[in-house]
């Protein structure tokens, strides 16, 4: 065998190193010591160099009581990849050759492939396992460019985002792209690559350009199939991964709220501007997305969501029991209210989202929507004021976070003149009176606080008291 092509058969057992990598990664999900994983299809590149084999795996973990489905690009080398070693996965001796197994976005093998996929049109994908389909589209006029770089982010949970730098033919500098791979996958498109491919094509400066996606096709026992005598193992379809513009050397609205607040500068003109990007791409949203009236069984869900994040919160942080009473007092009182129109909106919203670009203004990343609610829910019309909310939480987890170093009182003071530039910049280019809508923004920003609760003391306990406090506040305030 030629050590160019070195790799394994596919098969639906997992191998052991790969399951033991798997689990350690903070993209998996299940907290399961051991986890049940099989292999349910597989997709493949082509190295035009022929030196290595490039197999995207798709692996179910029935671990937990939801199965998860993970997306898991590998790379299988006859020789190791120099400086290699971090993303190095197993080291085998199979057929008589020596066979290195890769994280593949760490290979520029995989990376050089993945994009020729979603940039050149005569670019086909290689194998696939159990009638896994792929194709590459791309959103560019003119895609011929050439990657001489890249890189993979550092830091991610839910994602993996490699960074291209890539040249013009006449060896020029190309803006560079970055493409991030879905590590779980779903049946139904995925909201970060429709919405923001939506507002790209449309011309919207306050998103990234949309580059390119990758959509795939792969049988799913989670999906019921009504032909078949059990009623599952239906197929499934959806993105696999999504490229974009990279805009390098700027900072996100979250630290640059933080350096101000630590500074004691004021952040705002600046939450002004970002209210007026927020309330503008809500705009471009509902009118490139269908919008709806919040009917009664629309309003009913969302409360009950509310409802349910509460009681989960309490029980998993009992010092809110005292409050329990009070935050429903909130959410009855969000039932009796009007409720404006709902629309596609971003559905994870806060500073760490937005990007200040010299020149530009405010960038808005990232509408894939909360990662803990299913896809499908995320693909629905919603209130526009739960992104609103989501903003307002953020500006107070900055005056949080520095509180015990700066002082409560000054930071809170900081927090306050935030969140009111950012809800009169909001209501200036929306024409939509926030104030006159207190009671439900409260719901919004009570809910998102309970969810942080539930957040922090799975994750971060020292922090559980930033979302406590608020909620405790936000129960009791006069209306």
């Amino acid at each position: 065998m030629s050590p160019a092509m070195v790799s394994f058969p596919p098969t639906r057992e997992v191998r052991p190193a790969l399951a033991e990598w798997i689990r350690q990664q903070r993209w998996f999900a299940s907290s399961a010591e051991t986890p049940v994983l099989t292999r349910i299809g597989m997709w493949s590149l082509v190295d035009h160099r022929h030196q290595v084999s490039l197999e995207t795996h798709l692996i179910l973990d029935e671990s937990a009581a939801e199965p998860v489905l993970y997306q898991v690009p590998l790379s299988f080398r006859g020789s190791s990849l120099l400086g290699g070693d971090r993303a190095l996965i197993e080291h085998v001796e199979h057929d008589g050759s020596h066979v290195w197994v890769y994280d593949a976005p760490h290979d520029p093998a995989f990376t050089r492939a993945l994009l020729s996929l979603m940039l050149d049109d005569e670019t086909e994908p290689g194998d696939a396992f159990d009638d896994t389909e792929v194709e590459g589209h791309h959103a560019l006029t003119n895609s011929d460019v050439r990657v001489t770089d890249s890189h993979v982010l550092r830091g991610e949970q839910s994602n993996t985002s490699i960074v291209f730098d890539l040249v013009h033919p006449n060896g020029k500098p190309a803006p560079p792209v970055i493409c991030k791979v879905f590590r779980t996958l779903s049946d139904g498109p995925n909201p970060d690559v429709v919405v923001q491919s939506a507002l790209s094509d449309a011309g919207s400066r306050l998103v990234p350009r949309s580059i390119g996606f990758v959509t795939g096709a792969w049988n799913d026992p989670r999906v019921s199939d009504t032909t078949s005598p059990t009623g599952i193992g239906g197929r499934a379809a959806g993105h696999l991964a999504f490229a974009q513009e990279f805009i390098p050397e700027v900072e996100d609205a979250w630290r640059v709220a933080l350096r101000c607040a630590e500074t004691g500068e004021s952040f705002q003109p600046l939450a002004t501007a970002l209210g007026e990007a927020t309330a503008q791409v809500h705009s471009e949203l509902a009118r490139l997305f269908p919008v709806q009236p919040a009917g009664q069984a629309e309003i009913g869900t969302i409360l009950a969501s509310m409802r349910s994040r509460a009681a989960q919160a309490v029980a998993e942080y009992p010092a809110l029991e005292s409050e329990r009473d009070a935050i429903e007092r909130v959410f009855a009182a969000a039932a009796e209210a009007e409720w404006p129109t709902f629309q596609r909106i971003h559905g994870d919203y806060h500073l760490g989202q937005v990007l200040g670009v010299p020149g530009r203004g405010w960038v808005l990343l990232d509408f894939e929507g909360e990662p803990l609610r299913p896809l499908a829910e995320r693909s629905e019309p919603d209130a526009p004021l739960r992104d609103v909310a989501g903003m307002l939480r953020s500006f107070d987890y900055v005056a949080g976070t520095l509180a015990a170093a700066q002082g409560a009182d000054a930071v809170r003071a900081w927090a306050h003149e935030a969140r009111e530039a950012f809800i009169d910049g909001y209501s200036s280019r929306s024409g939509i009176d926030l104030r006159a809508q207190r009671v439900l923004l409260d719901a919004f920003e009570l809910d998102k606080a309970l969810y942080e609760v539930s957040y922090e003391v799975r994750n971060r306990p020292d922090w559980v008291s930033i979302p406590a406090n608020a909620i405790a506040h936000l129960a009791h305030r006069p209306r």
